[in-house]
């Protein structure tokens, strides 16, 4: 069984990893725009529903994420150089790109008139790739089951304070408004970025400490 202290590192650092990825103080705006015009009750069952997804979109990724690797050939390190890039690219258009652009109200009344809880909400809102990668890069991190069971409560910690966040998502838009809410999107662009360069250092790191590459090395050399 895993040491205590690694249990609660990995429920820790899946939450750290996660929640700027899935940012939901920046998808308030979104979620509030594609539920125009839904009851209180009903929106509130779409929110929950969208996050049961994402939980079962992240847990099947992390559970059979191992088997995909597998299945293609695809390295630890490799993984995390793929995916440490897909995070920085889209920490980097957080933090230089433009804000969001808005949503018409024409659009928010046809999106209203259909279940958005999986799509957008749940996938790419909530479980989108960025957050499908990190959570696949954890599986480095996994050697027993218990180490598994960290992770997925870290994800599904995550997902009470998606819900919590934006089920109080009218108060908090109203309170930071509009230039606060880009501030905040840039501050979370800036974090991803950082997170996908260590996971591309980190990749990098195992590849050049890797056994068979360092005696291809030593073998050029000599």
């Amino acid at each position: 069984m895993s040491h205590p202290g690694h249990f609660w590192e990995l429920i820790l650092g899946t939450v750290i990893a996660l929640l700027p990825m899935i940012n939901p103080l920046a998808s308030a705006p979104t979620f509030l725009a594609i539920t125009e015009g839904d009851s209180h009750a009903r929106r509130m069952e779409q929110l929950r529903w969208a996050c049961i997804y994402m939980v079962a979109i992240l847990v099947v990724f992390l559970v059979g994420g191992t088997f995909i690797m597998k299945f293609f050939g695809i390295s630890i390190p490799g993984l995390r150089i793929a995916g440490g890039l897909l995070v920085a690219g889209i920490g980097f258009g957080m933090l230089m790109g433009p804000p969001r652009a808005a949503i018409t109200p024409d659009e928010a009344a046809a999106r209203a008139k259909r279940d958005v809880s999986f799509s957008p909400l749940a996938m790419p809102m909530l479980s989108g790739p960025g957050s499908i990668a990190v959570t696949i890069g954890f599986t480095s991190l996994a050697t027993r089951w218990f180490d598994y069971v960290a992770i997925i409560l870290g994800i599904l910690a995550v997902a009470a304070i998606s819900y919590w966040t934006l089920a109080l998502s009218e108060r908090v838009v109203r309170v930071i408004g509009a230039n606060g809410m880009n501030a905040l999107s840039k501050i979370m662009g800036f974090l991803i970025l950082c997170i996908g360069i260590q996971f591309v250092v980190n990749g990098v790191l195992g590849v050049v400490t890797d056994p068979a590459f360092v005696r291809a090395i030593r073998d050029a050399v000599q």
